[in-house]
């Protein structure tokens, strides 16, 4: 029963922890709308060049979330989310900003917390969509 009760709490730590991240996305251009997609099918970037072919700007993706309980692999997930919902096949990794040690310290001692933030910017490459197809074919994690 005792590890019952581990696993169960271990499960909700990690539910909670996902969930600690929040991504908003400023669309570059209303007007272009695309169908939304699994997070499996939004590519990671490190930059431009690393795309290797023409893209469209789909939006630009800022997340944040408490710095003791989110990681960067949290935040891009959440920005692979985002992007996916918006039909984005690919983002491109921005910046992580880490809170100082002084606001660490200060957050701890106020019960305020710090937040990590980073940022990406959205894409899609109309000539990735086999790769796309093949990542969310048959999958249930599609977006609605």
């Amino acid at each position: 029963m005792r590890r019952f009760i581990y696993s169960l709490l271990a499960r909700v730590g990690i539910v909670l922890m996902a969930a600690c991240v929040h991504t908003n996305a400023a669309v570059m251009d209303v007007t272009e709308k695309f169908a939304p997609l699994c997070p499996d099918g939004v590519k990671v970037f490190a930059d431009t060049s690393k795309i290797g072919q023409p893209y469209h700007e789909v939006a630009l993706l800022n997340s944040k979330g408490e710095s003791g309980s989110t990681s960067e692999a949290g935040m891009i997930k959440s920005q692979r989310k985002k992007a996916a919902e918006l039909g984005a096949n690919g983002i491109v990794l921005g910046a992580f900003q880490e809170p100082k040690a002084g606001t660490k310290i200060v957050g701890a001692l106020f019960g305020t917390g710090a937040e990590r933030k980073g940022s990406a910017l959205a894409i899609y490459v109309p000539g990735d969509s086999s790769r796309v197809h093949r990542a969310c074919d048959g999958t249930t994690n599609r977006v609605q």
